[in-house]
C-alpha cells in the first residue's frame, strides 16, 4: 500500500525585492520530493524578518488556526530559522515546525546511497542541529518520524551536546580518509592523462539523463545496465557523484562526472559537508553547465549555479553552457542566445548529443583530421594502435605493409607523419 503523505503547510516572507511566489513553488517541489503534501501556503509581506518569531506574532496565530483547519502535521518555513525562533513558533502554532534547510537535509538523507554520501549528510545534519538543540527540545521529545527526521543523524540528536560533537569529529575523520582515497584516484586519472568533464546545473536540469545519453554512445546494450545512473523527474533525484568513462568521436576517452544538483539557498552545511565531493570541480578539464531551457526562472537558476561554480573553482576552468530539453520548447518563452560556448540539446531524445561530444572532443583535444596512411610491416604496432583506438576505414593489406584511412588528432600527427600518403 502507498504510504500516506505527510500533510504540510508552507510559510514564507515577501521582502522588498524578493520573489517569494517562485520560491514557494520550489518549496512545494521540495516537500513533494520529501514525500510530503502541501495543503496550504502563507506569505506575509514584511520589511524585515522578525528576530523572535520570523513573522509577526499575530500572523503566527492566524497560521495556527489555519493549520488546525487543514489538520496539517508540519509547518515548513522557507528560510533558515534559529533555535529560539523554532521554539517561539512552536509555542504558538502547536505543530511540528521545520525550516527549508532541515527539509533539504532530509531529502539528501533519503537520496544518499553510498557510505560517503550518508556520512556527508549526517555531518551536515549534526552541524546544523547542534546550535539549535535548545529550540528543538519540544520536537525531539516527540517520538516518531516525519519530514526532517530522516537520516542517520536522528538517533544522535537525542543525546547531549558532548556526544554530538564527538560524533561530528568521528565523521570528519572518516570523510578525511575517503577524501584521501578520492585524491589517490584523481592522481591516477591525471597520471593516465584521462581528462575529466564535470556536469553541473540546477537540480532537475537533466544531468543524470545526459550522463546516460553519453554512456549509450559508448557501450553495447549488454553493458549499459551496469553503467547507467538513476533518473527521476524530481528535485535531487540523485545525490552521490557518479563517474563514467566515455569514448569521444576522435577515439580518446574522457571521464564525465555528474555532481549534486544546485539550488537556491543551498544550505551552507551541505556545501561544507560535500566540500570534498564538490571540489572535484577544481580538477575538471571542462565544466558543462546544464540548464533547462524551459525553466521559468532560468536567469535566476543560471546565476545561482554560476555563483557556486565561482566559489569552488575561482573561475579558473572553462565553462560551456548547454541548454537541455529543447524537445519540450515553448517558442514563446525561449530565447536562443548565439554563442560559441553555447549548445542546445535534448538529453532524453538524444538530439545534438553527438554534436556535444564532438564539441567536447575539440575543446579538450584540439583539431583532428582524416589522413591516408601506408604503414610498413616494420611498424605494425602503430597500425594496431590506430585500428583499435581511432576511427579507421578502407583498410587494405599490401605486400610491404597496410594502407588505411584514419582520423587522428593534430597533436599526435608527428608520430605518423612519415606514413601519410
Amino acid at each position: 500500500m502507498e504510504k500516506e503523505r505527510e500533510k504540510c503547510l508552507i510559510v514564507g516572507i515577501q521582502l522588498t525585492g524578493s520573489d517569494e511566489e517562485n520560491d514557494m513553488e520550489e518549496l512545494t517541489q521540495l516537500v513533494e520530493a520529501a514525500e510530503g503534501e502541501v495543503l496550504g501556503c502563507v506569505i506575509q509581506n514584511r520589511h524585515s524578518i522578525d528576530n523572535r518569531f520570523y513573522l509577526g506574532q499575530g500572523k503566527l496565530e492566524e497560521i495556527a488556526n489555519y493549520a488546525s483547519e487543514l489538520d496539517v502535521e508540519t509547518i515548513i518555513f522557507n528560510d533558515e530559522l534559529s533555535g529560539s525562533q523554532l521554539k517561539n513558533i512552536e509555542d504558538i502554532v502547536d505543530r511540528r515546525v521545520i525550516d527549508r534547510t532541515t527539509l533539504i537535509l532530509d531529502i539528501f538523507a533519503r537520496r544518499a546511497l553510498t557510505n560517503e554520501g550518508k556520512l556527508q549528510v549526517e555531518l551536515a545534519q549534526l552541524k546544523y542541529k547542534l546550535p539549535r538543540l535548545a529550540g528543538m527540545r519540544q520536537d525531539l521529545s516527540r517520538q516518531g518520524g516525519g519530514i526532517g527526521s530522516k537520516g542517520p543523524g536522528e538517533k544522535k540528536i537525542e543525546t547531549d551536546r558532548r556526544h554530538i560533537v564527538s560524533r561530528i569529529q568521528d565523521i570528519e575523520a572518516q570523510i578525511d580518509k575517503i577524501e584521501q582515497v578520492r585524491d589517490t584516484k584523481r592522481k591516477k586519472r591525471m597520471k593516465d592523462e584521462i581528462p575529466v568533464v564535470s556536469i553541473v546545473g540546477y537540480t532537475n536540469a537533466g544531468k543524470s539523463t545526459l550522463l546516460n545519453s553519453l554512456i549509450e554512445t559508448c557501450y553495447a546494450d549488454e553493458e549499459l545496465e551496469n553503467k547507467k545512473v538513476f533518473v527521476r523527474d524530481m528535485l535531487f533525484a540523485t545525490l552521490d557523484t557518479e563517474h563514467r568513462r566515455v569514448k569521444l568521436p576522435g577515439g580518446r576517452y574522457v571521464i564525465f562526472s555528474d555532481t549534486v544538483g544546485f539550488i537556491k539557498k543551498l544550505p551552507t552545511q551541505i556545501v561544507k559537508a560535500f566540500k570534498g565531493t564538490l571540489e572535484e570541480l577544481k580538477y575538471a578539464n571542462l565544466i558543462l553547465h546544464l540548464i533547462d531551457i524551459n525553466d521559468e526562472n532560468l536567469d535566476l537558476h543560471r546565476q545561482t549555479t554560476l555563483d557556486l561554480i565561482s566559489q569552488i573553482t575561482d573561475n579558473e576552468i572553462s565553462v560551456v553552457t548547454v541548454y537541455n530539453k529543447i524537445d519540450k520548447i515553448d517558442d514563446s518563452n525561449v530565447r536562443f542566445i548565439p554563442n560559441e560556448n553555447t549548445l542546445y540539446i535534448s538529453a532524453t531524445e538524444k538530439n545534438n548529443v553527438s554534436d556535444l561530444l564532438e564539441y567536447i572532443d575539440n575543446k579538450i583535444n584540439g583539431e583532428k583530421a582524416k589522413y591516408a596512411f601506408k604503414i610498413p610491416n616494420s611498424d605494425l604496432k602503430s597500425f594496431y594502435y590506430l585500428y583499435e583506438n581511432r576511427f579507421t576505414e578502407n583498410v587494405e593489406y599490401v605486400e610491404d605493409g597496410v594502407k588505411l584511412e584514419a582520423i587522428i588528432y593534430e597533436d599526435e600527427k608527428y608520430k605518423y607523419e612519415t606514413y601519410i600518403l
